[in-house]
């Protein structure tokens, strides 16, 4: 893990603009997917409605931070963004936590079309259909911008990509690490048993509807930390961003990654989203692939790749129902299982064969069992009796 923590340190002294904007963008969806993988991976309950949460995080920034509205300091006005998408969660957990399966999936559902109207007739607060402009992160007078200040690293030009890069690192690593160790301890246990039996949870003294809503406000809050981050690299965000296809998106990278896992989850999320991006940037070398905005019904690079991923979701499912995740670790066993095996030697396959060989026993290990017929023939033979 200090390997890639240096390694991903050092990518931005080396990439383009265009592939830092890809990390960025896998950076924040890794983020809302760890929420969702611990709501419906860990605690097995069905959201539809993450992408609701993800404009409550945008929207509550761009507030916050932004005029009109209180125009309070950036890091500020994101924990309080964070802390409003966990408040709304906290407000439908009474749902969450008595409604469960396919009934809590239609139930979130709901929340993404009302949120959608809310974005488009709060003008005031959203922008309405055209939406808002996003107020950089500052800190200390550090704007991560491309020009305030004017900032060089070893004769590296950092513009807002660069410095974005090292703020998601720093909120991804936070995410990833509360995550594991919200799983490792005891309500990581409580939700799992939670989601294998709701019964034998209760009876080993799980509160089950505590427990749910717990595990949706915390769901909740890690969709509006990636909202925030989402916002920060659009600079601008629009209601039409924030509709059922990208909760649709988040569902296939919990699944695809492994679900109850943070790293299936972050891996799942950096393939679901870009992969639209490669094939927009690369679609007149792809075949069957038309480039964005091509007259006629030629298939075009988000089309392709959501016909990619879905059929990646059905091999998942069929293959391998633990995701890459449980991909990733059959192979890490089976490697280590390579190298702690004893190495074979001339000498060990030249006396298997003779140990093996039923000849091979000397006369003195021979058990009483094995002696002559005629001698075993002779014990059984009744004596006879003399007069």
């Amino acid at each position: 893990m200090a390997g890639a923590a240096v390694l991903l340190c050092a990518l931005p002294f080396y990439l383009g603009a265009f592939w830092l904007q890809v990390g960025l963008f896998s950076m924040a969806a890794a983020l809302g997917a760890v929420g969702l993988t611990l709501l419906t991976g860990t605690a097995g309950q069905l959201s539809l409605g993450h992408a609701f949460f993800l404009a409550v995080g945008a929207y509550g920034y761009v507030w916050l931070a932004g005029e009109p509205g209180p125009g309070l300091p950036p890091l500020l006005a994101l924990v309080l963004a964070v802390c409003l998408s966990g408040l709304v969660g906290g407000l439908f957990s009474p749902v969450a936590g008595r409604v469960r399966g396919v009934y809590l999936g239609v139930a979130t559902l709901a929340l993404v079309f009302l949120g959608h109207h809310v974005m488009l007739n709060a003008d005031s607060v959203t922008g309405g259909f055209n939406g808002r402009s996003v107020p950089p992160m500052s800190l200390g007078g550090f704007t991560f911008t491309a020009t305030d200040p004017q900032l060089t690293v070893l004769g590296v030009p950092f513009g807002a990509e660069e410095r974005l890069w090292y703020l998601a690192l720093i909120l991804l690593a936070v995410g990833w690490f509360a995550a594991r160790n919200l799983l490792n301890g005891r309500p990581g246990l409580a939700l799992t048993a939670l989601r294998d039996s709701e019964t034998a949870a209760a009876v080993m003294g799980v509160p089950v509807a505590r427990r749910r809503s717990a595990a949706f406000v915390v769901s909740s809050m890690y969709a509006g930390l990636a909202g925030v981050l989402l916002a920060l690299v659009f600079r601008r965000i629009v209601p039409d961003y924030f509709g059922l296809t990208l909760s649709i998106d988040y569902l296939a990278m919990i699944v695809i990654g492994g679900l109850g896992s943070v790293a299936g989850a972050a891996g799942g999320a950096v393939f679901v989203t870009a992969l639209p991006l490669l094939m927009a940037r690369y679609a007149d070398q792809l075949p069957l692939v038309a480039a964005p905005g091509a007259a006629g019904h030629a298939v075009g690079p988000t089309e392709a790749s959501r016909y990619l991923y879905g059929a990646a979701i059905v091999l998942v499912l069929l293959f391998a129902p633990d995701g890459l995740s449980g991909v990733a670790r059959r192979a890490g066993a089976a490697v280590r299982r390579r190298r702690t095996a004893p190495p074979r030697t001339a000498s060990t396959d030249a006396a298997s064969p003779a140990s093996a060989s039923p000849t091979s026993a000397s006369p003195a290990s021979a058990s009483p069992a094995a002696s002559t017929p005629a001698a075993s023939a002779s014990d059984q033979r009744p004596k006879e009796r003399t007069s």
